[in-house]
């Protein structure tokens, strides 16, 4: 029964429900698409082969290669919110599996670049594209008035939510 419990636990709200019909199928969908992205994730890190620490600092090293940022240990240090032994065990990990190299900076003898390997690539794009590829499918297929209704009702939502992280 606990392991029911917790499996369900995104399904509820700790707060009263909407008090519309409209409103509360609105919160089912949204409990809904919460739940169906923690699963994504989960099979994202069974598909890359990798810890969900790991495969998030790899995707942060692939997303600033593709946008044309070099980023090394300390970047990954407050992008992931850890220590720098962390990420030294992390960055170490992902050498050692072929999946980033080492570059030393240009300018800075100190500085060291990750730089992604294409295995490094297609590992990150084989853990999230179909993902990605199903949401942006459905968002295609919506009329426009929809898509913009639905593009205020969440950005809403993420606003409300971004309000509480400052409190």
């Amino acid at each position: 029964m606990p392991h029911n419990n917790a499996r369900h636990e995104t399904e509820h709200l700790y707060a009263d429900p909407p008090r519309a019909e409209a409103g509360r199928r609105l919160s089912d969908a949204i409990l809904r698409l919460r739940r169906s992205e923690q699963l994504q994730a989960e099979r994202a890190v069974r598909a890359s082969g990798l810890s969900s620490v790991d495969l998030t600092a790899l995707r942060f090293v692939v997303q600033g290669h593709r946008d044309g940022h070099d980023l090394g240990p300390r970047d990954l240090i407050r992008m992931l919110d850890t220590s720098s032994a962390n990420v030294t065990n992390i960055v170490e990990r992902l050498v050692v599996r072929g999946f980033l190299t080492r570059v030393q900076h240009p300018t800075d003898r100190r500085a060291l670049h990750l730089v992604p390997t294409p295995e490094a690539i297609d590992a990150v794009d084989d853990a999230f594209g179909a993902h990605h590829a199903a949401v942006v499918s459905v968002i295609d297929r919506l009329p426009a008035a929809d898509a913009e209704a639905a593009a205020r009702v969440i950005a809403d939502i993420a606003d409300a939510l971004e309000v509480l992280e400052k409190v």
